[in-house]
């Protein structure tokens, strides 16, 4: 699977594993999606920021707080998929490829990509 696609009128999956949300094929890219769903009815507020074109902090690297010194930094695919379900979007995201994104209220220039080597170890925003 090199690209992971889920309409948002889809319901959210139930009865399944750990290994299968997390570990499976689409590499927990679902699981992520679903909980942007469910966050988007917890927290309005939240799901308007991401509308807006916001990234905020989330529980994935991706998200940006303030600027920094390099306007650009790197996030990982699964932020990317529970940005999406927070917008209620369909998920949808090509495993092999970057995506680019502007944080609106920042300005921060964000590439999520599936090389977890580029995000792991710089500053958080």
């Amino acid at each position: 699977m090199t690209h992971v696609k889920r309409s948002i009128t889809t319901p959210p999956r139930t009865g399944l594993t750990r290994e299968d949300l997390w570990e499976g094929q689409d590499k927990g890219l679902i699981k992520c999606w679903e909980i942007g769903r469910d966050r988007a009815l917890k927290f309005p507020e939240l799901a308007q920021r991401c509308l807006a074109g916001e990234l905020p902090v989330l529980g994935w690297k991706g998200g940006v707080s303030r600027s920094l010194k390099k306007n650009e930094k790197f996030g990982c695919l699964k932020y990317l998929a529970q940005w999406q379900g927070l917008r209620g979007e369909d998920l949808d995201i090509d495993l092999s490829q970057d995506r680019t994104l502007t944080c609106s209220s920042t300005n921060m220039i964000v590439t999520f990509t599936p090389d977890r080597s580029k995000y792991v170890n710089q500053e958080p925003a």
